[in-house]
């Protein structure tokens, strides 16, 4: 065998040993789920490549496609501190923008944003035009990069949670959510949330909502509920399923049933109205059982002011 056959002979071998690993590693999702291509979230199927049928194991919130639909943003870099319209809209894979939606909690669209260090929370209902196009005016407080998510039903659709990523301009500085957070101050109000978060499956948290070291028990309903709950896996930012247990009281105990997929630790954000405003009260949990990371080398910020808040 001559050296050009034997280069030849060795690059095809390295061809078959690389991209069978790389045949292997797209196959592996995080936390070893396997993971198909054009997967649909929720328990709908579609045809994947191939022709055959797949179910992803990606929680919501991990890609901008899914179900036949993609968010598609009208920007995705924005400036700092400068409030401006934001614009995107829902499209169909094989083309055409979705224009008919059910309601869900009193709104057809909810729209999240949060820093990818877990703050600059916000969760905010935009406006549909005619031609589908939604819009709503938005001001970020720090830079960084953020995801937005999307969480609709489409009419005769599956219920979906698309996401995006959004840049915006500035000197970034990165805060900690290492340790878990349970009371969370905002505006003179004081949440405390119990219960426990159980990886692979559902439990109950109670937000306790005082003001001045006296109970609320007045809370006027939001979005359909005594409160309104967004969950997060830290590490990834995985979008939760949160479904709300309220009884017929109004405060001070909101109940909320969480499903959280894996281990580890989990931002959540409780939006509550009282006195004709909303409020937003952000947490930091770990599931039963979950070794605690270890020591930010920086000092953490109080969870009564992370950037975060609600815009409407």
């Amino acid at each position: 065998m001559n050296t050009a056959t034997k280069v030849a002979a060795y690059a095809g071998v390295l061809a078959i040993v690389f991209g069978g690993a790389w045949a292997a590693g797209a196959a592996a999702g995080p936390f070893g789920e396997e993971i198909r291509p054009n997967a649909v979230e929720h328990g709908a199927e579609q045809p994947a490549s191939g022709g055959t049928n797949a179910v992803s194991k990606f929680p919501p919130g991990l890609s901008a496609a899914e179900n036949g639909y993609v968010l598609d943003l009208a920007q995705n870099t924005l400036p700092t501190q400068t409030q401006q319209t934001f614009s995107f809209k829902i499209e169909e894979v094989g083309g055409g923008t979705v224009t008919e939606f059910e309601v869900e909690h009193e709104k057809k669209l909810h729209l999240v944003l949060v820093r990818r260090d877990g703050s600059g929370f916000q969760h905010v209902h935009p406006e549909m035009a005619a031609d589908g196009t939604w819009s709503v005016p938005l001001s970020f407080p720090a830079a960084g990069s953020y995801r937005v998510f999307a969480d609709f039903k489409p009419t005769n659709g599956a219920k979906t949670t698309l996401g995006a990523e959004v840049q915006v301009a500035g000197g970034y500085e990165p805060q900690q959510f290492a340790e878990d957070a349970r009371e969370s101050a905002v505006d003179g109000y004081v949440v405390r949330l119990s219960g426990e978060l159980k990886a692979g499956g559902r439990s109950t948290v109670t937000a306790t909502v005082t003001k001045d070291g006296k109970p609320v028990t007045d809370l006027q309903p939001y979005l359909g509920a005594n409160g309104h709950l967004v969950a997060l896996r830290a590490a990834d930012l995985a979008y939760l399923h949160v479904h709300p247990e309220d009884g017929p009281d109004a405060g001070p105990d909101v109940k909320f049933a969480v499903e959280v997929p894996t281990a580890g630790r989990y931002r959540l954000f409780l939006d509550f109205q009282h006195g004709g405003e909303v409020r937003t009260a952000s947490f930091t949990l770990s599931t039963s059982g979950t070794a605690p990371a270890p020591a930010p080398t920086t000092a953490s910020p109080t969870h009564a002011d992370d950037h975060g808040g609600h815009g409407g």
